[in-house]
């Protein structure tokens, strides 16, 4: 069976852990140097439900709530993976701002997104609790996840459950019926 290309694009507030997240999934390391990101594109193969799909991960730079939606994360964009640290309010913000247009210029209603709240390793300096997190998501009709970049703490499930959802949009994937005589 061949490759199922699909690009998922990573977006959210500066300096909330896009490339680490990235790389993690994609090298399984953890870079602690920050460097402001001007866009980085990352290709991953694996595997998923016995189907082999080469994803294309963009790492875009950081957005503020004046950002314009970048046009060229609209195109060919399968799914959205939306990051926030969970130290930094302002970061739940404009996660929420970058819902917003995202519906605006896709016109979709729907869109596969995954919510993530990073950095979890410094639950000491949380700002956003976990609640409020689930309740965006619920919100955007999303999938909600809280990581750790750092320890590598749920990062591959934060893009197989985005592969999932963009399968589940495609109508490549149903739910499966809870009738056992189905």
């Amino acid at each position: 069976m061949p490759f199922k290309q699909r690009k998922i694009a990573v977006m959210g507030y500066r300096s909330v852990g896009k490339s680490s997240l990235s790389i993690q999934f994609v090298e399984g390391q953890f870079v602690d140097s920050y460097d402001p990101t001007i866009e980085n594109t990352f290709t991953k193969s694996t595997r998923l439900n016995s189907q082999d799909y080469e994803l294309k991960l963009v790492d875009t730079a950081g957005q503020d709530e004046y950002s314009i939606f970048p046009s060229q994360y609209s195109i060919d964009v399968h799914g959205y993976v939306l990051v926030y640290s969970i130290t930094n309010v302002k970061s739940f913000e404009v996660v929420k701002s970058i819902y917003d247009k995202l519906l605006d210029i896709t016109g979709k209603v729907t869109v596969p997104i995954i919510l993530v709240g990073n950095k979890t390793d410094l639950h000491m300096e949380r700002m956003i609790p976990t609640d409020e997190g689930k309740r965006l998501a619920e919100d955007m009709k999303a999938i909600f996840l809280e990581t750790s970049a750092k320890q590598n703490e749920a990062v591959s499930d934060v893009f197989h459950k985005l592969l999932l959802e963009i399968e589940k949009a495609d109508g490549n994937m149903h739910d499966k019926p809870n009738c056992s005589v189905c």
